[in-house]
This record gives C-alpha cells, structure tokens and sequence, in this order.
C-alpha cells in the first residue's frame, strides 16, 4: 500500500498551518500599527506597510490560482528534481522585485489592504485544501527568485513570502 495518500495529506496540512500562521502573524503588525504609520511610505522611498500588505494579498491571489487550477500551471520539465526550500532560500536574492499586477498602486489604505490579505489567505487556504497530489507534484512554475517549484512549492511558498514581507513592513514601521 502507497504512503502517498498519507504524504499528501501531511503536506496539505502542514503548508496550510505553516501559513495560517505565518499570515496571522503578518495580520498582527499590522493590525498594531496605526493607520498613518501603515500608510506613509518607507524613510528609503519603499513600499509603505499598507503597499507591502497589497503586494502579499496580489501574490495570495495568484498562488491561489495556480494552485488552484483557476490560472493554468505548466507541466513540470522532465527531470524536474524538487529541492528544499532550505536550498532555494539560499539562492533567492535580498530583494526582489516585484512585477505586473502584484505592484501596489500608491496611497494605499491600510483597511483595503488588510481586507485585500484577510481575502486572498482564505483563497489561498482553499486552493490548498483542494490540491491533488497529481497536481501538487507534476505542475508547477518558474520564476527567476526561486528556479521551477512544483504547486506543493508555491503553497508553501507563500508562507516564505509573507515572512520575508512581515520582516520588511517591521522595518518600515520601525517595530
């Protein structure tokens, strides 16, 4: 009898917790902050907390979609090897540079945002809830920060973005 039911339903799980977690943490910050501390930008001319709040519920979104199959994932490259996100964060650049739709406008609010997050996590949450393990290990994406992810990847993924941007809005809020 095959471990993989087991192995998928473990790693559903603990992607889902691990971003539950990650996104309540994130919600917290923010949530502390006041309103014109969240939204004045960053002291070096970045994103404000509410524009970081922004780009992370942008980012839920389509990884919800991919994960989801709303948006098409390509099939992974024959050979594909999947490495730990250990090894992928080692090769990830400080910063990256976010593209397309997931560019917050300016002057964002920080109750849009924080209503964008609250909004795109529970899409994310069920695009996880309902990831098949053929779809989960032979789909995926490549982007130029992290190389060819599988969609168990982009799932938890989204866990390691949210933390690197929680960091970043710290910083910002000088909390």
């Amino acid at each position: 009898m095959s471990d993989l039911p087991a192995a998928h339903e473990q790693r559903i799980t603990s992607a889902r917790k691990a971003f539950r977690e990650a996104h309540r943490r994130f919600l917290a910050r923010l949530k502390a902050a006041p309103a014109d501390g969240a939204e004045r930008p960053s002291a070096d001319g970045g994103w404000s907390a509410a524009q970081i709040a922004w780009h992370v519920a942008a980012v839920n979104a389509a990884f919800a979609a991919l994960i989801s199959g709303e948006r098409a994932a390509p099939p992974l490259p024959d050979g594909f090897a999947e490495r730990s996100w250990d090894d992928i964060s080692k090769t990830m650049p400080a910063r990256i540079e976010a593209s397309g739709r997931s560019i917050p406008p300016a002057g964002v609010k920080i109750g849009d945002a924080l209503a964008a997050l609250d909004e795109s996590a529970e899409k994310l949450d069920a695009a996880l809830s309902v990831l098949t393990p053929d779809r989960g290990s032979t789909l995926g994406v490549t982007h130029h920060a992290v190389g060819t992810v599988n969609l168990y990847q982009v799932g938890e993924w989204a866990t390691v973005h949210i933390i690197r941007h929680n960091i970043q809005a710290k910083r910002v809020l000088g909390a």
